[in-house]
């Protein structure tokens, strides 16, 4: 059985970088254009990042040249859910947009120490730690309670937990930070083939 295709839409204010994003996703293997109203992700700049979060259900993957902390912090708590660099390479691109489709965040590793922040020497318990690695993998909730055999309020009050402790005002902002410090390990697509994401390169 065909796994389910990624779908994407790309919004960008640099018309030649969006030709060229276009030219590297199109006709990958699992990967196909659509409008945004029907896109899984959006790779978009900046300004359209913050202008868009929260106003469209596509996944947003900010392509940019800003890297100041403040500004990342800024996109992640306004809905962002990866960035990339403008520098990143075709391979890293593919990858960050096979993660969102699959529900999970991308943020391009290169070191951030003021986004590591306080979290740095944070320890989270091991149900904390189920818990992330839970909502890592897109579980809702009522999911990860199922999973663990706890009760929901237990799992809400683990998240509120988490939260606190990495210093994120948002789930997905939660994960990225962990995934940075290393505190979670995040799953290539290929390792989840029957997640509705594609194992292709």
């Amino acid at each position: 059985m065909p796994l389910r295709q990624i779908s994407f839409h790309i919004l960008h204010s640099e018309p030649v970088l969006a030709a060229g994003l276009h030219a590297l996703l199109d006709g990958q293997s699992g990967l196909r254009p659509a409008p945004l109203a029907e896109a899984d992700v959006l790779l978009t700049d900046y300004d359209h990042a913050l202008r868009q979060a929260g106003r469209v259900a596509a996944r947003i993957l900010l392509l940019t040249r800003r890297d100041s902390a403040c500004e990342l912090r800024r996109a992640l708590d306004g809905g962002v859910h990866g960035y990339l660099p403008q520098s990143c390479s075709a391979e890293e691109l593919r990858l960050a947009v096979r993660r969102l489709g699959q529900g999970q965040p991308y943020l391009n590793p290169a070191p951030r120490p003021s986004l590591a922040g306080n979290a740095r020497h944070t320890h989270l318990t091991g149900r904390e730690t189920d818990v992330l690695r839970l909502l890592a993998q897109g579980h809702c909730d009522k999911a990860i309670a199922r999973e663990l055999g706890i009760g929901l309020g237990t799992v809400k009050s683990h998240v509120k937990g988490v939260l606190s402790k990495l210093d994120a005002t948002a789930r997905t902002h939660a994960v990225v930070v962990a995934a940075q410090r290393g505190l979670i390990a995040v799953r290539p697509p290929d390792s989840r083939p029957e997640a509705g994401g594609s194992a292709g390169a």
